[in-house]
């Protein structure tokens, strides 16, 4: 079974624009059987109006996918946290998991926000950003897979220190309540280790994906808590998108 999770800088290739047809070939290459993607566009003008969720579902033969809005609006414009009652047609920006295996729930975790603007040092002299930090959402299914039924998070976390780790132990208290095993994919702002200890699971797939042409941070991460999946062929392959590289892994039962 493969595992993959993609941020795809809302299926924008760096200086060239969106183009949804990259995004399905993107898909098609990975050809993953469960897939986390990250700062996913709905009915965003900058993205042509795209549902790049039914894209990239339509792309793998996804038979379960979901997309869950962490702002509504448009990024960088005007925009405020989404709720889930949002009217259709409504321009949303945020996360999905898609699968080829049915899902038999679903379940979305709001986590943790700093609620104001705030200044954020950044390395250099005199560099200091206003952050107006973007709402964070996850989402869970319970799939039922050839492995057996297991519970998969998929979620972006806050690039400020200190809090994605926040939020990640918040999203794993609520991931350990449903059934397990269990796997969490996504872009997690972490390290591996901080990722692995802050989370207590441990990593399925090893490998730089960020920045996209030479990569040499991991911050996108699939991890679980089942000793006996075992890892094979993980990879993180050149995409003709986004400043991300995607992370995939092939898993067994050992």
């Amino acid at each position: 079974m493969r595992i993959a999770t993609f941020n795809i800088l809302h299926g924008r290739t760096v200086g060239d624009g969106v183009h949804p047809d990259r995004l399905a070939e993107c898909v098609r290459r990975l050809d993953p059987d469960v897939l986390a993607l990250q700062e996913v566009d709905l009915e965003q003008q900058r993205s042509g109006r795209t549902d790049l969720t039914a894209v990239a579902a339509e792309a793998m033969g996804a038979v379960s996918h979901r997309f869950v809005a962490a702002i509504s609006g448009t990024p960088g414009a005007t925009w405020m946290a989404a709720t889930g009652e949002e009217q259709p047609g409504t321009a949303a920006y945020g996360i999905a998991l898609l699968s080829r295996f049915p899902a038999t729930s679903w379940q979305v975790v709001r986590l943790p926000r700093i609620p104001m603007r705030f200044p954020m040092y950044l390395p250099g002299p005199d560099k200091v950003m206003i952050v107006n930090e973007e709402p964070r959402a996850a989402v869970i299914a319970q799939l039922d897979t050839p492995l057996g039924p297991m519970s998969v998070a998929n979620t972006h976390l806050s690039f400020v220190p200190g809090w994605n780790r926040r939020q990640l132990r918040r999203l794993v208290k609520d991931l350990r309540g449903l059934p397990g095993p269990h796997l969490l994919a996504g872009d997690l702002n972490l390290t591996p280790e901080t990722a692995s200890r802050c989370s207590g699971l441990r990593p399925l797939a090893s490998a730089p994906t960020f920045p996209a042409d030479v990569p040499t941070k991991q911050l996108d991460h699939i991890l679980t808590d089942d000793p006996a999946l075992c890892a094979r062929n993980s990879s993180a392959p050149v995409a003709a998108l986004s400043d991300h590289r995607p992370l995939a892994v092939d898993i067994e039962l050992g």
